[in-house]
């Protein structure tokens, strides 16, 4: 199953925080759009894989993704080997997406930079024909290279290089964070602690997030991206007749 669009997030929710928008409004124009999440989030101090799971399929479900995966590699132990690599690599050939959209370069959370290099190092390798990876009939895969190579922002903001329109789609990215309804808007429960995500100060900063880089894009919510391998390359200038933001 080809893929036009692969995200792909150290945790569970990653990708809801950060680029769902997009994902969503991706899908809503006809792409085939995934999610590879590299951990089950066993280390989070609320909820438990298994129900994490759950929450993962409900979002992908609003944001009509094609296909969600975990990989169930080790959660605060996302080391750049050879082994991590190879996971990453066989399911990269076998969707073979365009873009990759990947987590932020550096973050608050160390998983979180970790992953980025582990998968930036596994795209690169994805493409070299001596790399050997199997796929699930236990066939020879074809090396597979992504054309583009996206960080989303996450808890720490960087200087984007594009954003994304996802204002007819905000509620859909919404919707889909509030499906991790162990981790997100939520007050202390019983048996589980309050955390620096779980209060809804955090939900609503993510809310303002999008109105600030909307408000920079020219629009009314934006999601920002960083693309990694600058210059961005375009055959022509296309691409800036189709938006005429308000400046």
């Amino acid at each position: 199953m080809k893929l036009d669009v692969l995200a792909i997030a150290a945790h569970p929710d990653d990708t809801e925080l950060t680029c769902s928008g997009t994902l969503a409004l991706l899908a809503k124009n006809g792409k085939k759009v995934g999610v590879l999440d590299l951990t089950r989030g066993e280390l989070g101090s609320r909820g438990t894989p298994e129900l994490r799971r759950e929450e993962a399929a409900a979002a992908a479900r609003i944001l009509n993704l094609t296909v969600r995966e975990n990989l169930g590699l080790a959660d605060g132990g996302l080391v750049n080997t050879p082994e991590y690599r190879a996971a990453i690599i066989a399911k990269v050939r076998h969707y073979q997406p365009d873009i990759c959209l990947i987590n932020a370069p550096a973050d608050r959370h160390p998983d979180h930079g970790n992953a980025a290099r582990l998968t930036i190092d596994a795209l690169f390798y994805s493409g070299l024909s001596k790399i050997e990876t199997l796929d699930p009939q236990g066939q020879s895969q074809a090396p597979w290279r992504p054309h583009h190579i996206l960080h989303y922002m996450q808890d720490r903001p960087f200087e984007p290089d594009i954003v994304v329109d996802i204002s007819e789609v905000m509620d859909l990215k919404e919707q889909a964070i509030l499906a991790f309804k162990s981790q997100f808007n939520v007050e202390q429960t019983e048996g589980e602690p309050s955390t620096y995500i779980s209060r809804p100060d955090f939900f609503r900063s993510i809310q303002a997030r999008a109105r600030h880089y909307g408000h920079l894009g020219g629009c009314t919510y934006g999601e920002p991206f960083l693309y990694y391998n600058k210059p961005i390359p375009l055959n022509d200038l296309g691409l800036f007749f189709q938006s005429k933001p308000p400046r």
